[in-house]
């Protein structure tokens, strides 16, 4: 009877989700279309790729490919290139949303704290090719206004985007600029879940506003920070093609070149694609890699599960 009853109750529950089921469908199609079809041509990575041919006509020639990737002279200051970029953006974009996060909590007014939440948000809307070409004018060493003002300061023009001393630079502080405003109101979101009693009990004990912040505020926001910390490492690899596509040249090469935009040149300018495929499965790899261990820290640091 027990059973029956299970049976009968299992039933019962499946006739209403399935206009649920059904309506998951298309979407299910879709990623099956598009997201698992093409892995199919992670094939081309182990080929001697000829289009003319197909995968299931090429020539199968093993690993030679990564060992041909290897061996370019390029591929590990590519590396090492992706790795510091993102890293360095990785660490900005956590620790200027934070603090303008702290700042703006301590703002009374509220018609100017909206209204600067809304100015600095405006830019993550805005696409890497429309402020690829303003940075260009803005740090132009002869018409950019930036050189302008440094000029008139007394010193020489700087080559923004065509000296590597300054390129990562750059690339790092337009990318705060473009991103802190949305990462800040993620912020702001978990300062409202902190207990007002907490600063009303640190009130009583004498506290100050900076030792509110330091002793209340700081801990209250640290599991967000610290799982958003680990959750971005799964983005190391991942230093934002779209805009080091838009502001690099082969002058910076040697500081800015990327692995997206090294696998960009190689597949759809050279026409190598079993080279440019072995590239990105490398980095597809260690991509995964990195997720599955900031899943784990995620988890073991900050109780954050996503199964």
């Amino acid at each position: 009877m027990p059973l029956k009853g299970k049976k009968a109750l299992w039933g019962k529950n499946r006739v209403p989700q399935l206009p649920l089921h059904l309506m998951i469908l298309p979407a299910l199609i879709l990623i099956i279309i598009y997201s698992y079809g093409p892995m199919l041509g992670i094939m081309i990575a182990f080929q001697k790729f000829i289009p003319a041919r197909g995968i299931g006509g090429s020539e199968w020639i093993g690993w030679d490919n990564f060992r041909y990737v290897m061996a370019m002279p390029d591929s590990y200051r590519v590396l090492n290139n992706t790795i510091i970029i993102s890293f360095m953006k990785i660490v900005s974009n956590l620790v200027v949303p934070v603090t303008i996060a702290l700042l703006l909590n301590e703002i009374r007014k509220e018609a100017f704290k909206r209204s600067f939440q809304t100015l600095i948000y405006l830019p993550h809307f805005l696409s890497w090719i429309l402020l690829g070409g303003i940075l260009i004018d803005v740090l132009s060493p002869s018409t950019g206004i930036v050189n302008q003002f440094i000029s008139m300061l007394g010193f020489d023009p700087v080559f923004f985007l065509g000296d590597n001393s300054w390129f990562r630079f750059v690339l790092v502080s337009t990318d705060v600029w473009k991103e802190f405003g949305y990462n800040t109101i993620v912020y702001l979101a978990a300062l409202t879940g902190i207990n007002p009693s907490l600063y009303e009990a640190a009130i009583v004990d004498g506290a100050g506003r900076w030792k509110q912040t330091w002793h209340v505020t700081l801990p209250g926001i640290t599991p967000i920070i610290v799982l958003l910390s680990v959750l971005s490492l799964g983005n190391v690899l991942n230093a934002g093609f779209d805009q080091v596509f838009n502001l690099y040249s082969p002058q910076v090469y040697e500081s800015g070149d990327i692995i997206d935009t090294f696998v960009y040149r190689i597949g759809l300018v050279d026409a190598q694609y079993s080279v440019a495929t072995a590239v990105g499965l490398f980095k597809s790899i260690v991509s995964l890699s990195f997720i599955l261990i900031s899943y784990f820290l995620a988890y073991r640091l900050a109780n954050y599960r996503i199964f």
